[in-house]
């Protein structure tokens, strides 16, 4: 039995990996942004850099979502529809990304006019909606809501 909640939730915990992992960096990088990130030997420069990786790897990793997974759940799974929850979420996440793209690069270009408060508001504008978005995104991916739309051996070949 165990085994086979295994399967159930296999994509589900695949996920929850990934999405505990941007929550984690996203609050590291907002608890530090008050400036805190020199007294741990970071530079802004260093900071701003693990920045833009966060940003890059939440794009990489909706987008791949996008492009290869939800089109698949969606056959059978609306919240992963093209006009549902998690495509609409994404756009909100997106929208927060490019205004935090567009601060690091105004950081990057002129150091001196870094500011904390600004950061900080950036990241609250679209805190929520990434939250909300990982957590029902794994919930929508656990096994028990995996059973009101596939058998256990079509589970094992969705593509995650």
């Amino acid at each position: 039995m165990a085994q086979e909640d295994a399967r159930w939730n296999r994509m589900a915990e695949h996920m929850r990996g990934f999405h505990d992992h941007f929550k984690w960096e996203f609050n590291f990088i907002y608890q530090i942004s008050d400036g805190s990130f020199s007294s741990r030997g970071m530079s802004l420069r260093i900071f701003l850099s693990r920045v833009q990786q966060l940003i890059r790897s939440l794009t990489v990793h909706h987008t791949i979502e996008e492009q290869y997974i939800f089109p698949v759940l969606a056959k059978r799974m609306p919240a992963f529809g093209s006009d549902e929850a998690h495509l609409k979420s994404h756009e909100g996440i997106h929208h927060g990304l490019d205004d935090l793209t567009k601060l690091v690069q105004k950081w990057t270009v002129e150091p001196s006019t870094y500011n904390p408060q600004e950061m900080r508001e950036c990241l609250d504008s679209w805190r929520e909606v990434l939250f909300k978005h990982l957590d029902e995104e794994v919930e929508d991916l656990s096994g028990e809501n995996m059973k009101k739309y596939w058998k256990l051996e079509e589970v094992d070949k969705l593509p995650i």
